[in-house]
């Protein structure tokens, strides 16, 4: 007994060092220790014996107990929750049983001389952990089938045994286990009986290569040693992207660049910036342009004033301010038009008038009034700068209504329609001698009056060039 309990003292410190916070296929084996004990009376036989889990319990009475370490297993995880536990056992039994005195009703223990128990068993339990708690937890209850050979003296025969036990987990690595064992004996001469035991366990073995923390079972990179959030694979930087997927693994940068920095923060990383210290364009390389032309200002020559790369990103003259810029205008320092290429024009050609009567039909009236709605206001700027191209030329505004209504109003309102135009246009800085109003009423249509659409194009302002 004495060598056992030495040998139990150095498995126990020996289990102190293995590692925690690991899972059962990581840490495989285990050792438990503890203490056991072995009652013959709930059965199910006859007296001294008693029925089957009659006074299950009763410590006092049935229990056999060797006040010492008396039970050593060692266990191997196999998958998916099973395990399989050699169990050597060794006892004293002094209690058989119990005898009842017919006369007085009382029950006294059958005592008998000191014998020793021995046990040798193997068995094959499932874990209802994962079950119960999710993945691992600390309550783990678990059923077990498996026999063995137990003595007592010099009696021995083989067992089948059923177990039930529990597991209260510590730590990952460290529980404390209790299990009652029902061992039926192939051979008459060796009782049935159950065997109780309590103890400690510790669960050992993982590998952990690069000692990370991470066994190699579950390690990525079982080599190197990593981060627990990346399944051990490193990340040298600190980025929160592992080495593995960073593409500048020794700078800290974004995810969004696969790790890489992007130190000004324009979007573009500083290994393809040319710029990294200053934001600027991704059109750009990284780099400014202040007056958005297009040219960085490193290559412009007037960085706060947009132009064209032609011109090294300053703008282009134009003298006369004709909007023909002097590259392009044959007479640059007299104000004509873009058709003429810069030179002024003595009319104004088909297209142009063709283009201010197409403004002139888009202007909105109130209905039934001469009142100008406010939407035509950009109509009529671009008319009035038409006509200042044009300083020579003389124009009739001619109003047209459809056949709506009595023919005097019709002809009134094309008339004050028309003369709201001229109005307008003479306020902007037309020369009221260039312009002349008419009212045509209903008189000229241009489509049928008969259709919604053809009495909408019918209700116009036209514009005729009049020498």
């Amino acid at each position: 007994m004495k060598n056992l309990s030495r040998l139990l003292f150095v498995t126990v410190l020996l289990m102190s060092f293995s590692t925690s916070n690991a899972q059962d296929k990581n840490n495989p084996w285990a050792i438990g220790i503890g203490a056991n004990a072995v009652d013959f009376y709930p059965v199910g036989e006859d007296i001294p014996q008693g029925e089957y889990f009659d006074e299950y319990f009763n410590a006092t009475d049935h229990w056999n107990i060797l006040p010492s370490i008396s039970r050593v297993s060692v266990s191997r995880y196999l998958s998916d929750g099973f395990t399989f536990s050699a169990i050597g056992t060794i006892n004293r039994i002094d209690k058989f049983g119990s005898n009842v005195d017919l006369t007085t009703g009382n029950e006294t223990t059958n005592n008998v001389d000191d014998l020793t128990y021995y046990g040798v068993d193997g068995a094959i339990t499932y874990s209802f952990r994962d079950l119960i708690n999710g993945n691992g937890g600390w309550f783990d209850p678990y059923l077990g089938v498996g026999g063995g050979y137990s003595w007592v003296d010099e009696i021995g025969a083989g067992t089948v045994n059923g177990t039930l036990g529990f597991k209260i987990w510590l730590s990952e690595s460290v529980g404390i286990e209790a299990q009652s064992a029902y061992k039926h004996s192939f051979e008459d001469y060796l009782p049935k009986h159950f065997q109780h035991s309590v103890g400690v366990v510790f669960k050992f073995g993982g590998t952990d290569s690069d000692g990370d923390g991470i066994y190699d079972q579950d390690d990525a990179c079982p080599e190197e040693a990593g981060l627990e959030a990346f399944n051990g694979c490193p990340d040298s930087d600190n980025d929160g992207i592992q080495d593995s997927k960073d593409d500048c693994p020794n700078t800290a940068g974004l995810a969004e660049f696969n790790g890489c920095p992007d130190s000004d923060g324009d979007g573009v990383m500083d290994k393809d910036d040319n710029c990294p210290n200053v934001a600027g364009l991704k059109s750009l390389m990284g780099c400014p342009d202040a007056d958005g032309d297009g040219v960085a200002d490193a290559d412009d020559n007037c960085p706060n004033e947009a132009g064209p790369a032609a011109n090294n990103g300053c703008p282009w003259p134009d003298t006369d301010g004709d909007g023909v810029l002097d590259k392009d205008d044959k007479c640059p320092n007299e104000a004509g038009t873009v058709a003429n290429n810069g030179c002024p024009e003595v009319k104004p050609t088909k297209e142009v008038m063709k283009q201010l009567n197409e403004y002139a039909r888009t202007i909105l009236f109130d209905t039934g009034k001469a009142s100008i709605q406010n939407e035509s206001e950009e109509v009529l700027s671009a008319m009035t700068a038409i006509f200042k191209e044009y300083p020579q030329a003389t124009f009739s505004i001619n109003g047209h209504t459809d056949s709506v209504g009595a023919k005097s109003t019709n002809q009134l309102l094309s008339e004050r329609r028309a003369n709201a135009v001229r109005d307008y246009l003479i306020a902007n800085g037309i020369d009221s001698a260039r312009l002349t109003a008419k009212g045509f009423g209903e008189e000229n249509p241009i489509d049928t009056n008969k259709t919604r659409n053809g009495r909408k194009n019918n209700r116009r302002v036209e514009v005729k060039l009049t020498n």
